[in-house]
Formats: C-alpha cells, structure tokens, sequence
C-alpha cells in the first residue's frame, strides 16, 4: 500500500497473528509488539501507583521522577523534529520559554478567568502558541534552509525570543520576570500525576504520528527529501507540521517546569540547557525511536541529579565525554544496544 508516495513494507520477520488483529491499529501486530506494549503497560501501572506507597513530599524520588518526566516531554518533542524529520532544531528554549511565559501571563493577567493552576485550558494555550510560532519561524526557515543551517536559523530565533523577554519589561517582567503566586502549592502529588500523563500523551503523540501517513512522509523526507518530493510527498507542509508537533510538546514541558519553580524568567524557562537536555537525552537513548527518548531521559535525570551532588563541577565534563564515547560506540544509543545484540545472537 503506498502513502503518499511512500509505501509500508510488511513486518516479515514477525507476521502478522490472527488473535491480534483487532489490536493491529494501534501498531500490536506480532508477539514481540505485544510483549513489549505489555511491558510498558505494567511499567506504566507501577509508575501510576508509586504516590500509594511513597511518600513523594518528602522523598527525593518523588522530585527525580517529576523532572524526568517533564524532560521526556520536551525529548519527544526534539526526536520527532530531529529523529523522525530529520531536521536539527536546535530553538526548543524558544518553544519551552514561550510555554512557560504563556502560562504566567494568562494567570497574573487573569485572561481566561479560570483556577490557573493546574488548569487544562491553560496548559492547552501553553502549547498552542508554541505552535503559532513555529509556524512564523518555520515557514521562511525550513522553505529555504537545511541541516547547519537550519539548526543555527532556529537557535538566532530563540535569542531573539531571549531578547523580547528581556527587553519588553511590561509584558515579560524582564530579566526579574514573573512570580506567580506559589500560596496554591499543597503538595507535590499533583505534580507527580500531572508529568506522568503528559509524558505518557507525549510519548504516545509521537508513536500514533509514526503509525500514520504523516509519519511515513517524515521518515521519507528524513532519508531523502528530494526522492520524497518526487514521489508527491508535500515536503515544506510536513515538515512545517513536525516543526509544530515538536513545538507543542516543548510548550507543554515548559508550562509544567512554570508550575514547578512558580518564577518565569529568561535565566529559568529560556537558557541553552533546554536546548542540550533533549539532545543528550534522545542521542544517548536512541535517536529516531519511540522508546529512546524515555530511557534517555532517565539515564541524563539520574545523571544530572547525583552527579550534581557527589561530583559537584566536574559532571558536566564527564557527561560530555560519556556522550562522545556513546556517539563513537553506540551510535544508535540504548535502544539500538539492543538490537546489537539481537544480531549478536542471531550469529551465534
């Protein structure tokens, strides 16, 4: 069957089962698929049940998993750009910042006279204008430019997004930026739920967008844009509508980092580290895979958190050499360890 120009070959090694065939449009098309959604069902499950027994006020796991949730969401976003399209982003501060300076804005400014915290609709306008932006920024950048010089036209435009925030003190609050009214923080359970969730729809986002015809024109246009625009793939739309998925889950990152630190400044919401945290995380994991972004975000959480507090200043250093030797080695991060030694076996 063709999509788009670009056609969906067969599962040959694991054929399609008769029982799962009612599960097949949700990707379950094999033992091996259906062991691994059972997997990450049970996963899920126990995730969903740690508040149950774990004190999450008042023990540091409860912090850790909060924030490796909210980094999954932005490292999805990152791999569906980069991984799936096939473009470098390299302006996820713009879209985190926008996100976060969107929610502190609608609540001081009492715009959508709603409870704010927590609250769905501005969580959702959180994300929508990322998108917005990513259209404006998108379409005169990804019309014209590729590879370096793509990455470099994103990451001007998130400066100049750096600046706006500065210099437009009556919007903004400037360099200081905005404080929202912490009283409404009780605990650190809404937090916990909230973030699983939304990694959970992140993760989701992505794997139902590479089941579909979108997702095989992105990976068409990743390997090779003009053999897609040949077979009548709409290069400019679809990566334009990667540029804003990727967008809209940076948003949601950031409203939930907002939440978290109730401050919006340049200094928090708009530093580079938001645009290495999702790199690190989707290349140590496994770039261009739905799983990848999860583990890495793990691993560079645990990472960040312990090195920080029993190597100090020197972790940085370590964690950039850990990445190259992860480039050099292990090219296809942790989720194609895997498959190394699947084949490893397979020899055997």
């Amino acid at each position: 069957m063709k999509n788009n120009g670009v056609s969906e070959q067969p599962d040959v090694k694991n054929p399609p089962i008769s029982f799962l065939k009612p599960l097949s449009r949700i990707g379950i098309t094999s033992r091996r698929s259906l062991i691994y959604f059972g997997i990450g069902a049970i996963v899920l499950i126990l995730f969903a049940t740690v508040p149950f027994y774990l004190d999450v006020d008042n023990n540091y796991l409860g912090y850790y998993l909060f924030i490796v949730f909210d980094y999954i969401i932005i490292a999805q976003g990152w791999n569906l750009i980069a991984g799936y399209a096939g473009q470098i982003s390299m302006g996820g501060n713009a879209f985190f910042g926008l996100g976060a300076y969107t929610t502190g804005i609608i609540w001081l400014r009492n715009i959508t006279h709603t409870g704010y915290y927590f609250d769905p609709l501005v969580m959702l306008l959180s994300g929508v204008l990322p998108i917005v932006l990513a259209i404006i920024i998108g379409i005169p950048l990804l019309s014209r430019l590729r590879g370096d010089y793509f990455a470099f036209g994103t990451l001007g435009a998130g400066q100049i997004l750096t600046v706006f925030a500065i210099k437009f003190r009556h919007i903004t609050g400037g360099a200081d930026g905005l404080h929202l009214p912490a009283s409404v923080y009780t605990s650190m359970e809404p937090y916990y739920w909230v973030s699983l969730l939304m990694a959970t729809f992140a993760t989701a986002f992505v794997y139902f967008i590479m089941r579909s015809r979108l997702g095989l024109a992105l990976k068409a246009i990743r390997e090779d844009e003009t053999s897609a625009a040949s077979h009548g793939v709409h290069v400019l739309r679809y990566k334009i509508i990667a540029f804003a998925g990727s967008a809209f889950l940076a948003g949601l990152a950031g409203n939930l980092f907002a939440y978290y630190l109730f401050l919006v400044n340049p200094a928090a919401e708009m530093n580079l580290n938001w645009i290495i945290y999702p790199i690190l995380m989707v290349v140590l994991g496994g770039t261009g895979t739905i799983f990848g972004p999860v583990l890495g975000a793990f691993f560079v959480g645990a990472l960040f958190a312990y090195g920080s507090i029993y190597l100090k200043s020197t972790h940085p250093i370590l964690t950039g050499a850990l990445i190259i030797l992860v480039m050099k080695f292990m090219p296809g991060g942790l989720m194609g360890l895997k498959d190394q030694i699947f084949a490893r076996r397979k020899q055997t």
